[in-house]
């Protein structure tokens, strides 16, 4: 460990010639919070539902509305014939004579036409308060708290998934910086060669075959390094697009404090309460749950009470009053399909406790394949920083052995590609070993 933490140590002059910009994994992970376009849909969509439960709250209170009409039609909407002979009596009849004149009696037999309602207006407000709806407001201000739960919980899922994709951007291109370093100093140590070389074929003690070999060498390196600087600029943007940064000719530096550390196992039954995967599923089946309860209340009576104050002006003059009234509504046409409904909500309730223990038990495989994984990347780690060792140990015999002329220049050559090839198979597994523990870490829920 101590080998690459000093490479990384070497980097930070190669960062300051390369670009002006330098960031470590915190900053890098900080601009994501503040600019990944998925973490922001995913607090919009923590905030739709924050307004969504206000809603539902709103259906305690009584609903209040205002109506008004006006009408004018081609005839009254009422009309009736009186006949007043038909209501009077002889002796009524009798009492008239007396007093009315015979003219007017006269009138009084025939039939008298009345028409109402020909034009009008109407208007009132009216406020209605559901005393009983079967559950379903209360159930549906549950169902809405559950949805903000939810949010608040994929935000958390969302936060996990920038965290890992930085990561592993960010080890991409620490990754890439160190090998373009240690192909710098393979062109070195090349150019070392080459110069040896052709001293020794000036010389005549050297065949100028090997000074061929050692340019095709170096002609490889330099081919390597054009790749190698192009991966870089293309994760650059990648990273920079990722974290909202609009300046890309920036260099990463590793924080070096505790890379190495081997993470504490957890106890994955215990862990599994705490991740937001297990409580997702918990709210799955509570929202089942509710919905079945729903479905039951939608198939019960409900009752509403009221008040309003009423206008209309139907009889030629305007007239003003206020009531209170009661309603009840049973759906008794409704609990035919009703009950269908509630089996398949019900059926559903069933699928999400099913799903949940499935899952369940899935999410602690995943912790341990995420554990299995840590040690995996820990020991290829080690495999590798003795590789190193190993292969630089032989790269400088193999050149004593060279300079003494025991063996050939491509003996010479292959030891420094397996140098080489050692350096940068323990860079990719110092990166990989980074990933994996967050990987763990966020598995049981422990990542910060």
């Amino acid at each position: 460990m101590k080998k690459f933490l000093a490479l990384f140590a070497g980097l930070t002059a190669f960062t300051v010639c390369e670009a002006q910009s330098i960031y470590t994994l915190e900053q890098m992970l900080d601009s994501a919070r503040q600019n990944n376009l998925a973490l922001r849909d995913a607090q919009y969509d923590v905030e739709a539902a924050r307004q969504q439960r206000k809603e539902a709250f709103t259906k305690f209170f009584p609903s209040i509305s205002g109506t008004g009409a006006w009408f004018n039609a081609d005839k009254g909407m009422a009309k009736m014939d009186i006949n007043p002979s038909e209501m009077i009596t002889p002796e009524l009849g009798a009492s008239l004579a007396t007093v009315f004149p015979v003219e007017a009696l006269a009138a009084l037999s025939n039939p008298i036409s009345m028409s109402m309602m020909k034009n009008g207006t109407i208007a009132g407000v009216n406020a209605t308060q559901p005393l009983f709806a079967g559950g379903q407001i209360v159930n549906g201000n549950r169902l809405a708290k559950v949805g903000e739960e939810v949010a608040n919980l994929q935000i958390q899922l969302t936060e996990n998934e920038m965290e890992l994709t930085t990561q592993q951007y960010f080890w991409q291109i620490i990754s890439l910086q160190e090998k373009l370093k240690t192909i710098g100093a393979v062109e070195a140590m090349l150019n070392d060669i080459h110069k040896d070389v052709d001293v020794a074929v000036h010389a005549g003690l050297a065949l100028r075959n090997d000074l061929l070999q050692v340019e095709l060498r170096q002609n490889e390196v330099e081919s390597q390094k054009l790749k190698l600087n192009n991966g870089l600029s293309l994760v650059r943007l990648l990273l920079a697009q990722y974290c909202g940064l609009h300046d890309t000719a920036f260099t990463l530096i590793p924080n070096t404090d505790d890379v190495t550390m081997l993470p504490m196992k957890e106890d994955h039954e215990q862990a599994l309460l705490g991740t937001a995967e297990y409580q997702l599923l918990g709210k799955q089946v509570e929202a089942a749950k509710l919905q079945r309860n729903i479905a039951v209340g939608q198939n019960l009576p409900s009752v509403a009470v009221g008040a309003g104050y009423n206008y209309h002006n139907l009889m030629e003059n305007d007239r003003t009053f206020a009531m209170v009234y009661a309603t009840v509504s049973v759906p008794i046409s409704d609990w035919w399909g009703g009950s269908h409904a509630i089996k398949r909500k019900r059926i559903e309730y069933q699928k999400a406790l099913d799903q949940q223990q499935d899952e369940s038990e899935l999410l602690q495989i995943r912790m341990q394949n995420a554990w299995n994984n840590v040690i995996e990347a820990r020991q290829q780690l080690d495999i590798a920083q003795r590789s190193i060792e190993q292969a630089e140990e032989n790269l400088r015999l193999n050149r004593d052995y060279y300079r003494a002329g025991t063996i050939k220049m491509s003996d010479l050559l292959e030891a420094q590609l397996l140098s080489q090839q050692a350096h940068d198979n323990y860079t990719d597994a110092f990166a990989d070993y980074q990933n994996k523990v967050l990987e763990y870490k966020q598995a049981v829920g422990a990542s910060e």
